[in-house]
């Protein structure tokens, strides 16, 4: 550890201590808390009675530096105990939550705490996608150095994190700007480098003219022109770092029918890999019979039919007429625009050493993403037409049989085989020699992953001239970024200005060698950070093998569906690799996936420039919004929040006006976790949160105040009527027990979740004042709603629990009533509710009314006599049946029903 500190320089050492340091506490909330005399429970040992303002204010303020560290220290994994790995998506640290992340947050806070109250060892890591393209424009624009901009934004939103009461497991937190941790990013690309996954070709890039620099995507505007200078934008090829994820596009294509139901994001997945049916094939180029160092993988949909390939297919776009390669002037010499062109550069099959000619397509594209295809008449009409009408001769490889089975012919060694025989073969030994050989899709491109920018982890490789291209030896690890000082968002990466970094010594020959100047993309460093949570401080490996294969795969996976594409498709990936290096035992990272939908609140835009208006803009008194200053007419839509918009809502302002259980039940009840919510407190999710909460410390109050009246509770005191009752109450809450446990477990319905527990609120609301006083039916269900609120509200439940915890003659003992909340096991249904009873209740209706209700035997309730019998056989039945004409009699068992249709 002491060696990458000394070689951390200046910029990564500072940022260590300061992320590491004092991160001060709970910022939002202190500001909540008024100075004022605190009458809650906790502090004075009297309860409150009312569930106000104030009260709320005294309870969160109370209990959440209380519960905040109280969660999961997990300093030794207990490897016989049974595990449940929560992890929602890390955030990017922009310096300010927002209610996308208080949702997600939110939720993974939830089930983590649900499952540790199951006995789970659990796991709710959190950490910080650090790096990034914001940083480094904050550099330019403000003269802020990124590692400062990024370790302030950090400290901002664990402040703000802490403030909402979330239980993150923060002994595991991870920083990708760290150097103990891009060490092992780099580490990995060396592994992938080593296994020739990881290699150099050409590729365009955003080029601003004007200032000389490189543009990522999204500094490009909707006009095409550079954020910056205004430049029109310009394609320009640059040698680009790419990872060979084609590779894999068969094995994890297939690895998806063994995953549980993703909500369509397998689908997703599905049609983002596409069907692997073809190959790649690599071929070398020359020219005149002289052989070039241009290498070339050409696509086919039939490998088993190599031996069959007649020409080399390529686009008029294609790099080779547009990069820097050295067959350019060739290409473009003997290129006529709108015909297929037959070049004098010929491909050598590295597999089978056939020669072909290169053509240049007249199409300007193939299908889906292909630029190269291999020509091969014997399974195409089109190669074979185009062959023809160039006068390329070729050969028929493949015959079908009278029965109708297809053989390889005239094919080398293969021949006589079967084309399925063929295609394994062929694939086989092009893998087997690496130049090709992997079954993936048309649709499928490898990933690029350089970055011309500073603020990334540094690719581990040294360019030589006597060497070529050398990866940095294992032990020289962690090549640190150095610190630069000057960021002007112009000319080359800014790493090209810190020389003493850039020139240095080939690890093999020891002459002058430079550093690769490219850093990784971003989407590399989150491919894998679920696998360093298993094991975050190893600094002598990314993590511990054992500790992996118990924690992994990841049990449930949070995030935005914006993130179930690339993301999610990097980070199998990566899981697949590790698999294969035997790191893993498992090959796939996420066991169930749930992804939330989006909080969206409304836009409003000037009719005529399109423009996003502020609140304070907009005149919402009448019956259509309007612009204040012109009396326009707006145009309103419900959009994702964005401060561009103006539709955003800081978190920070709802925890001040209705508090952080209200804000964690709203973003739970209002909509089920995969839908869109649209804000407006307005509707009844938010007020109908509030209730509730009151409703709930109403039922507290009530048994508090009853079990010091004075009176002794005696449930021998209860009426029949009032036993009745009770065992009602006592149905109603194991049902919502065995309800709301299979909705954290399967669904992940929150939404349904706080509607059952609403209902069982409104059953002992309706409680008798006896029953309230003498029922251990009342004071087992009050207890049992306490526990279930508390994974989503943890600091009502907290308080209200401790308000029955020191209630005096309870008849409850088997509740854990001297430890907090948080520390109960989750509620069981009782086993002689899951018995099916003797007897069933059977309600009675004449001509379509209620009447009365009748016992009938467990046995007989599903046979239509035996009931028909017991019923005019009882006392309800002789009351209102007897002597009456009966017409007609329904039976429906499943909701113990009985109806008669009698003359009036």
């Amino acid at each position: 550890m002491m060696l990458v500190c000394q070689r951390v320089g200046t910029c990564s050492s500072c940022l260590k201590r300061q992320l590491n340091g004092s991160l001060g506490l709970i910022k939002w909330q202190r500001r909540l808390v008024p100075a004022c005399v605190r009458t809650i429970y906790s502090e004075t040992g009297k309860w409150e009675k009312s569930y106000g303002l104030e009260t709320r204010k005294r309870v969160e303020n109370w209990w959440l530096p209380r519960i905040k560290d109280q969660f999961c220290k997990i300093s030794e994994t207990d490897k016989s105990r049974p595990k449940f790995y929560v992890l929602s998506m890390f955030p990017y640290p922009s310096g300010k939550l927002h209610m996308g992340h208080v949702r997600v947050y939110t939720i993974s806070d939830a089930v983590a705490r649900f499952h540790k109250m199951r006995g789970m060892q659990v796991i709710n890591p959190i950490g910080w996608d650090a790096f990034g393209l914001p940083a480094e424009n904050a550099a330019v624009e403000h003269g802020l150095h990124p590692a400062s901009w990024t370790q302030s934004n950090i400290q901002h939103m664990r402040e703000q994190f802490d403030a909402l009461g979330l239980s993150f497991t923060w002994e595991r937190e991870i920083t990708t700007c760290l150097p103990e941790y891009y060490k092992w990013t780099q580490y990995l690309f060396l592994k992938l480098f080593e296994a020739g996954i990881v290699y150099q070709k050409e590729a365009l890039v955003n080029w601003d003219p004007v200032d000389q620099t490189v543009l990522a995507n999204e500094q490009v505007d909707d006009n095409g022109c550079s954020w910056r200078s205004g430049a029109k934008v310009e394609q320009k090829y640059l040698k680009q770092w790419f990872i060979k994820t084609t590779a894999y596009a068969k094995a994890m294509f297939d690895a998806l029918s063994d995953l549980p139901d993703w909500y369509g994001i397998k689908e997703m997945q599905a049609n983002w890999i596409g069907d692997c049916v073809g190959c790649s094939l690599d071929f070398l180029l020359k020219v005149n019979g002289k052989v070039t160092e241009e290498k070339l993988a050409a696509y086919t949909y039939t490998p088993e039919a190599i031996y069959g390939a007649s020409h080399l297919y390529i686009l008029p776009t294609h790099r080779l007429l547009h990069g820097n390669s050295s067959l350019k002037e060739v290409f473009q010499r003997e290129f006529i625009p709108g015909k297929d062109s037959l070049t004098s550069v010929t491909a050598v099959n590295l597999l089978t050493n056939q020669e072909i000619p290169v053509v240049i397509s007249a199409k300007t594209n193939f299908e889906n993403f292909l630029n190269t295809k291999i020509g091969i008449p014997s399974t195409s009409a089109e190669d074979a037409a185009v062959a023809k009408s160039l006068g390329i001769s070729f050969t028929e490889v493949t015959e079908t049989l009278p029965n109708g089975l297809e053989k390889v012919i005239n094919s080398g060694e293969i021949t006589g085989m079967t084309r399925q025989e063929a295609l394994k073969t062929i694939t086989q030994q092009a893998k087997n020699k690496g130049i090709g050989g992997d079954l993936t899709s048309d649709k499928l491109r490898d990933w690029l992953i350089s970055r011309q920018r500073y603020w990334g982890t540094p690719i581990p490789i040294i360019h030589c001239q006597t060497c070529g291209t050398v990866p940095v030896p294992y032990e020289d690890l962690p090549v640190v970024l150095p610190s630069v000082t000057t960021f002007t968002g112009k000319g080359a990466s800014p790493l090209e200005t810190a020389s003493e970094w850039v020139n240095c010594s080939c690890p093999r020959c020891k002459a002058a060698a430079r550093r690769e100047v490219d850093t990784m993309d971003t989407f590399v460093d989150s491919a894998w950070y679920y696998l360093r949570y298993t094991d975050p401080h190893n600094t002598d490996r990314p993590f511990n093998n054992d500790l992996a294969d118990y924690w992994m795969p990841v049990d449930l996976y949070i995030g935005g569906k914006e993130h179930a594409v690339m993301h999610l498709f990097y980070a199998r990936f990566f899981s697949h690799f590790c698999h294969d290096l035997k790191m893993t035992k498992h090959k796939e990272p996420f066991h169930k996936l749930l992804v939330q939908g989006l909080i969206k609140n409304r836009t409003f835009r000037l009719t005529t420039t399109g423009q996003c208006l502020k609140r304070e803009e907009v005149d919402l008194t009448g019956t259509e919004p309007v612009y204040v200053k012109t009396g326009e007419k707006l145009q309103v839509a419900w959009e994702k929040m964005s401060k561009s918009k103006h539709n955003g809502i800081d978190p920070e302002e709802l925890v001040k006006e209705y508090g952080i259980d209200t804000l964690r039940l709203y973003v739970l009840f209002a909509a089920p976790p995969e839908q869109d919510i649209l804000w407006d407190t307005k509707t009844d999710a938010m007020p109908g949160v509030q209730r509730w909460q009151t409703r709930l410390w109403t039922l507290v109050t009530k048994l508090i105040e009853a079990r010091t009246s004075g009176t002794m509770p005696n449930p021998d005191l209860l009426n029949k009527k009032e036993k009745a009752e009770a065992r009602k109450i006592w149905e109603q809450k194991n049902l919502v027990i065995s309800e709301v446990t299979e909705y954290f477990t399967k669904d992940h319905l929150f939404n349904a979740v706080i509607s059952r527990l609403m209902s069982l609120t409104n059953v002992l609301h309706q409680a008798s004042w006896p029953l309230i006083l003498h029922s251990a039916e009342f004071e087992d269900a009050l207890a049992t709603l306490c526990i279930m609120v508390a994974p989503m509200a943890p600091h009502i439940a907290s308080e209200m629990w401790k308000g029955l915890a020191h209630m005096q003659n309870k008849l409850c003992t088997h509740h854990h009533w001297d430890v907090d909340v948080l520390h109960q096991s989750w509620p069981k249904v009782d086993p002689e509710y899951l018995q099916p009873s003797a007897v069933v209740e059977m309600s009675v209706l004449i001509n379509n009314k209620a009447c009365g209700k009748v016992f009938v035997p467990q046995q007989a309730a599903r046979n239509f006599e035996e009931v028909h019998e017991l019923v005019l056989q009882s006392e309800l039945g002789v009351k209102h049946l007897q002597g009456r004409t009966i017409k007609k009699a329904f039976l429906s068992p499943r909701t113990a029903l009985i109806n008669f249709l009698v003359q009036e």
